[in-house]
């Protein structure tokens, strides 16, 4: 019985560190995709280019981590607004398939641009000295770092929620996911609002990427290897929303960590027979919009 509570306790706590991260990575594609109708493949690029800034400034120029973080969030923000100008906004009306090809060639891009900057391993990841160590809760301890990154997990998620449903812009992306055209009617400048929700996704990506570094490894196929994994929390979440991203998230970092740790030859199998029992059940998603 002890063995069991053991191992329920380890993948409940790895499990919701993990889906953290997840959901910071892709609640910006879901609300970016709902918004703008743009498949974009390439989102997982600007994770990988916030794990990248922090670590290039934490362990090349010794910038501490409560200040290598929000500089590498911003700097991924600040370079989305002209890319989103230049390769996104023109294929906005295109087909699927010119926006598919699009954001795989970005993505092919940052493998080769992250190889010659950064080389083909991982980018190295220690937590500070205030995050390093274990924090004894009960009978147990925990990585004080993955505990962190729960709790301020937590607060972003909720901070993301007031956000975007308590004011004014968050309105505005509502009103124009639910109605474009309505929106538009009603005086919402859709093309501002669009840049600012791009710049906005981003940052959360480059924001989940950076935190995530000690559970997702920075390094060049980032973007690829966990392509996968974004689509599924958007897919299973629907388009549109922030709730249904955070419970797929929830879902996929408990059901993750648990197949892998209970039947780890068949892990991944488990998590796409899933989504596709909840994609043959709720084709749009679990909260996606109609």
């Amino acid at each position: 019985m002890n063995t069991a509570l053991s191992a329920a306790i380890s993948i409940a706590f790895h499990g919701t560190a993990f889906a953290m991260v997840l959901y910071l990575v892709s609640v910006g594609l879901s609300v970016t995709m709902g918004l703008m109708g743009f498949v974009n493949l390439a989102h997982g690029v600007f994770a990988a280019a916030g794990g990248y800034f922090m670590t290039t400034l934490m362990f090349g120029y010794g910038v501490p981590f409560a200040v290598a973080v929000p500089a590498a969030t911003l700097l991924v923000a600040v370079l989305a607004v002209p890319l989103e100008r230049l390769l996104y906004r023109p294929l906005y009306g295109a087909d699927e398939l010119d926006q598919v090809l699009m954001t795989m060639g970005l993505v092919f891009m940052s493998v080769a641009i992250g190889k010659y900057f950064w080389g083909p391993t991982a980018q190295p990841f220690y937590a500070p000295h205030l995050l390093s160590g274990q924090i004894e809760l009960g009978e147990r301890s925990f990585p004080v770092y993955r505990t962190f990154l729960i709790a301020s997990g937590a607060v972003l998620v909720t901070l993301l929620w007031l956000g975007l449903e308590r004011t004014r812009f968050g309105a505005q992306i509502r009103a124009a996911v639910d109605n474009r055209r309505m929106a538009q009617s009603v005086g919402i400048n859709t093309s501002q609002l669009f840049t600012l929700a791009f710049a906005l996704g981003s940052a959360l990506a480059a924001l989940g990427g950076a935190l995530g570094a000690d559970i997702l490894a920075i390094d060049p196929g980032y973007a690829l290897e966990h392509l996968v994994y974004f689509l599924i929390v958007v897919a299973v979440g629907g388009l549109g929303t922030i709730r249904g991203p955070f419970v797929a998230a929830m879902l996929l970092g408990f059901s993750d960590t648990a197949f892998k740790y209970l039947v780890p030859e068949l892990g991944a199998f488990f998590i796409y027979a899933l989504t596709l029992a909840v994609l043959l059940w709720k084709p749009r998603g679990l909260f996606g919009q109609a």
